[in-house]
């Protein structure tokens, strides 16, 4: 993203972000600000970071999401030198889902 955007700019799309009330909300708002293509890219590029928080290997990740190895390099290195962020929130959606599944049985 360019540098010069003013900053107003770009906090009004994640401010709208944080207004969205439910998953259905936040597919639709995704499907009505994106293109298709985008929209499956960074659909993919999760997966492939979430993948490689399991410690699942290259090959396995192109197999099961067809990403290229350029991307899957590409998550692994924002993973590991990126603002950490985006690990931080799969780890809280893995033990979510860990304590849900735990309340099943």
């Amino acid at each position: 993203m360019g540098k010069n955007i003013p900053k107003e700019r770009k906090e009004g799309m994640y401010k709208a972000i944080l207004e969205l009330k439910s998953l259905e909300e936040c597919f639709d708002f995704f499907e009505d600000i994106c293109a298709m293509t985008e929209l499956r890219s960074m659909e993919q590029r999760f997966e492939v970071a979430s993948m490689l928080k399991k410690e699942k290997v290259y090959t396995e990740i192109m197999s099961e999401t067809n990403a290229s190895s350029a991307t899957i390099s590409r998550v692994n290195r924002m993973l590991n030198y990126g603002t950490g962020c985006l690990g931080e929130v799969i780890d809280r959606l893995n033990q979510k889902e860990g304590s849900e599944e735990a309340k099943e049985s």
